[in-house]
């Protein structure tokens, strides 16, 4: 018995053997990684872009990758590949397109790879650089290291890939500052104007009126209030979770609208401090969004600062238009203003009461 398991173990040894031997070598893709150099100083923007020569063969149809390790198919083949790569790779500068273009292509055989080197000729002082990089589709692990550099030092390190194939980067001059002001107050602005929550709870806060030093009082609170947790958040020094922030933003929405209420019946008022505390809480809600954007390493003060006046201003806009729209009405029909108190607060009571619901289920 034993010498006939040893020869079938033998023979089961010779066929694996033999099916190894004749088998055809597997060709290994190579790490999926393209490294990109962007170099940006008072003279002309210019870098280089190293692309591994298996993605390129593929893409260019060449049947073997280490024909690129020949600088004469390199050669051949350098218009094809540079207008595939200005297909795949874009470059913006504060909004507008740059127009690159590749200045030489050569051979990297010890690293089984092809280098660009690249320039914009009508290059201007940057203040935002956008770069969106999708260069090899066909493989979704595919990933590009960009590396940028401003006069000669690095300053900033990114990976893009295929669901995140772009990044933002604000330079460390005037321009750059500008760009960080204009971008970040004018998406303070947008959040507030696509944020119906927000909106709604500013609208519950006014719908009593006042003297302009009250609402002046009640809205500072508020500012106050979601300026610190904003800043926290964003800081990463406190960061409740999402799950939490939300539906406590739909809850400050419903008490306002009850206390709202509630004041009418016991003549009390006391929405400066309902705005400040709750305050806090929209501003979590502010920092998520702003934490979306991605705050500038090198300009931390100035884009928190710039966001938060961005929601002053929606605020300041919605303050006006709200309460000057009431102010008339109660001054020429004061019934009618009180009947839309009572059913501003309760249309208000019962959208916080949706969403509370919403994001709570």
């Amino acid at each position: 018995m034993r010498s006939v398991n040893s020869r079938g173990r033998g023979v089961a040894a010779f066929l694996i053997a033999f099916v190894l031997a004749s088998a055809p070598p597997i060709s290994a893709h190579p790490a999926p990684f393209s490294y990109l150099d962007v170099r940006l100083s008072p003279s002309p923007v210019t870098g280089t872009l190293t692309l591994h020569d298996f993605d390129v063969a593929h893409e260019l149809g060449i049947a073997d990758p280490d024909m690129l390790g020949d600088p004469s198919v390199v050669a051949a083949h350098a218009a094809a590949l540079a207008a595939l790569v200005r297909a795949r790779l874009v470059l913006e500068a504060d909004g507008k397109a740059l127009r690159w273009e590749i200045t030489g292509a050569r051979p990297l055989a010890d690293r089984s790879a092809v280098e660009l080197t690249w320039h914009v000729p009508d290059a201007r002082a940057v203040g935002r650089l956008a770069v969106h990089a999708a260069l090899f589709p066909y493989d979704p692990n595919h990933q590009t290291f960009v590396n940028l550099y401003e006069d000669g030092r690095l300053v900033r390190q990114e990976i893009l890939n295929s669901t995140r194939n772009s990044l933002e980067f604000y330079t460390g001059t005037r321009q750059g500052a500008v760009a960080v002001f204009k971008t970040f107050t004018a998406s303070g602005i947008h959040h507030i104007a696509i944020g119906p929550d927000h909106i709604l709870f500013i609208v519950g806060l006014l719908l009593l009126g006042g003297t302009v030093r009250r609402l002046l009082l009640i809205i500072s609170a508020f500012t106050l209030g979601h300026s610190i947790t904003l800043s926290l958040a964003a800081l990463g020094i406190v960061t409740p979770p999402a799950h939490v922030i939300e539906p406590a933003i739909a809850l400050s929405i419903v008490y306002v609208g009850a206390d709202n209420l509630l004041v009418g019946s016991k003549g009390r008022d006391a929405r400066a401090w309902v705005a400040l505390f709750f305050g806090l809480v929209h501003g979590f809600g502010f920092a998520s969004v702003l934490r979306e954007t991605g705050l500038p390493p090198r300009a931390l003060g100035l884009s928190l600062f710039s966001f938060n006046l961005g929601v002053e201003i929606g605020q300041a806009i919605i303050v006006l238009i709200v309460a000057s729209l009431l102010g008339a009405i109660r001054a020429r029909r004061p019934a009618a203003a009180r009947t839309i108190v009572v059913a501003g607060s309760l249309v208000v009571i019962a959208a916080g009461a949706y969403w509370f619901i919403e994001r709570v289920v």
